[in-house]
């Protein structure tokens, strides 16, 4: 492997140690900042779109878009791993849900609470001079984050 092979797989360790620190609430989750996903234009055609982490997969978010406003949360269902991108969004009593397809399971876009009792990680999401930002420990992007470069 070469050099920058070798300094990317270390910067990979780094960054998921400074993301399971993040997740126990110590001070590095203090580094969640505004992360520009891309215009509103682009990501308002679609209900929802995989955005992904560069923490890697268990970190990709789901950003959604319905009735006008977007909402962002964990791309992988709190229960087992599901892909939320490929759930129904239905509305109930003024409830925007979206349900697992592996097992059915509801979030609340705005909370993420479920009526299982499960809790999925919710992100602020922002609306400036026409693009959409996400609040995020993790780079975010539309397009999947290289493994790493070969030489």
């Amino acid at each position: 492997m070469s050099n920058l092979g070798n300094i990317f797989l270390i910067c990979c360790y780094k960054v998921r140690l400074h993301m399971a620190s993040a997740k126990e609430g110590s001070a590095a989750a203090q580094d969640v900042v505004w992360r520009l996903i891309g215009p509103v234009s682009e990501l308002s055609n679609r209900q929802c779109r995989l955005i992904y982490s560069s923490f890697g997969y268990d970190s990709d978010v789901c950003l959604f878009h319905v009735k006008g406003d977007f909402f962002a949360m964990d791309a992988r269902c709190s229960h087992s791993g599901g892909p939320l991108c490929d759930g129904d969004i239905e509305e109930a009593d003024d409830v925007l849900q979206v349900f697992c397809p592996w097992h059915d399971y509801d979030f609340n876009l705005r909370t993420g609470k479920s009526n299982t009792g499960l809790q999925q990680q919710v992100h602020e999401v922002k609306l400036e001079d026409g693009s959409v930002f996400v609040k995020h420990a993790s780079f975010l992007s539309l397009k999947p984050f290289p493994l790493g470069s070969k030489d």
